[in-house]
């Protein structure tokens, strides 16, 4: 697929990162799939968090790329993202600030989340290598306390991150939301979830919130939401 960046620094380092995430994918399958079938959901959520707090988990190109489409087309100027681990979708994200200021002057900003503070690390070495740090607030530590004060209206947001963590994410980024703004989350239709999404999709549900919402035919389920 060809990239939407026009940017072939970025695109290549982007590249070795998204193989980095590839070269994970068939081991990970195979830990998830020898699972016992009866592992409660909560054991299997915690055993699934201790061996992935150190894997390079992208999201893929295309979604990355339809990201960075959205963020161009409602010309995003504050954006957040609740998991970023190594940094890869910040990297399209941040791509987006910085060209929409580039066409339309001001500033712009993609406030960025991770718990662990290796991935962290890793992530604003990424940044500095692709020149992108000056659009990348990234904060460490529990996401329900680091976006408290997220210091405006969020014009876009990427919910990539653990399934019980998605509904308080929402909420707590929805009072930031305006007429347009819109909300992308991962693996909303991943059967490895199952009803994990049950709280996240309730709360979209409630008219008081203004919401609509369609899972997108992409891998394991992209929910598209706009503020209305």
């Amino acid at each position: 697929m060809a990239s939407v960046l026009n940017d072939p620094k970025l695109e290549r380092l982007l590249a070795r990162l998204h193989r980095q995430s590839n070269a994970q994918l068939k081991p990970m399958d195979k830990y998830f799939a020898e699972f016992p079938r009866k592992t409660k959901p909560a054991d299997r959520l915690a055993a699934a968090k201790k061996y992935l707090s150190d894997k390079l988990v992208a999201l893929e190109p295309d979604k990355a790329q339809f990201c960075y489409q959205l963020c161009r087309a409602v010309n995003a100027r504050r954006i957040v993202e609740a998991g970023t681990s190594y940094g890869v979708s910040t990297l399209y994200l941040a791509a987006a600030a910085r060209d929409n200021v580039r066409e339309g002057g001001g500033t712009a900003v993609v406030i960025g989340t991770e718990y662990e503070p290796a991935k962290a690390k890793a992530a604003r070495a990424n940044f500095a290598k692709a020149g992108l740090s000056e659009f990348i607030d990234l904060r460490e530590g529990d996401v329900r306390e680091t976006l408290k004060d997220i210091g405006g209206p969020v014009d876009f947001m990427l919910i990539d991150i653990w399934v019980e963590m998605a509904c308080p994410v929402l909420e707590r980024v929805a009072p930031h939301l305006h007429p347009g703004s819109i909300v992308v989350t991962d693996n909303t239709a991943s059967p490895m979830w199952n009803d994990g999404y049950k709280d996240y999709f309730k709360f979209i549900a409630d008219p008081a919130n203004r919401l609509r919402t369609m899972t997108l035919p992409f891998s394991g389920g992209f929910e598209l939401t706009v503020r209305v």
